[in-house]
């Protein structure tokens, strides 16, 4: 038994686990010949953003729908399609900081990973190599609810069968980690891999 005062960690993938690189998208929009923005603001519209991570959408529809938006812009279909596929090809980078310190964690209580993701995740995670590092994963769009939804937190706590109260919840998005604060769990907001390993000491975990 861990003398932990938690039961497990819930942690946020992207911008935490999964980095990217802040010029990808906008190296793509110059490559189109399109203003800095233009793909992020088609792609991250709340609406259609929504749909996907809420599993309403799969993430092929969702980036059928971004082409179809961005067509106009790029001047051709077939321009717009070949800008989503740049798009589709960018993966992100594993910080192995943060993926260590979560794998010690592991040896003590189980880390759920909770994304607001898409129908691709598993396939993203397989191809980071990530598929087996965490005890379980949550991802939103195949439970039909996103974060701050409080519903995100009680499914990722049933997985591993604890109770809110002794969940630790990691997010670099300051409005998920005060839903998860007022859904009765303990929130580190993420700024940063020695912030987040100075917090596991003095939670003790």
């Amino acid at each position: 038994m861990s003398d932990s005062p938690f039961d497990a960690v819930l942690c946020d993938l992207d911008g935490v686990v999964r980095l990217w690189d802040p010029d990808g998208m906008t190296a793509l929009d110059r490559e189109a010949g399109l203003a800095e923005g233009t793909l992020a603001a088609a792609a991250f519209h709340p609406a259609l953003l929504d749909a996907a991570v809420s599993g309403r959408i799969s993430d092929e529809q969702w980036r059928q729908r971004v082409a179809e938006d961005l067509a106009g812009s790029c001047g051709s279909a077939a321009l717009a399609q070949d800008l989503v596929g740049g798009w589709e090809a960018l993966t992100g980078r594993v910080d192995t900081d943060v993926l260590e310190l979560l794998t010690s964690v592991r040896s003590r209580i189980p880390v759920v990973l909770v994304s607001n993701a898409t129908t691709r995740l598993e396939a993203d995670l397989a191809a980071l190599g990530l598929a087996d590092a965490f005890d379980a994963v949550i991802n939103t769009a195949r439970i039909g609810v996103a974060k701050p939804n409080h519903q995100v937190f009680e499914a990722a706590a049933q997985t591993v069968g604890a109770e809110l109260r002794r969940c630790l919840f990691v997010d670099d998005t300051p409005g998920h980690v005060a839903a998860a604060k007022s859904a009765g769990l303990t929130g580190h907001h993420y700024r940063g891999v020695e912030g987040l390993r100075s917090a596991l000491v003095s939670l003790g975990v």
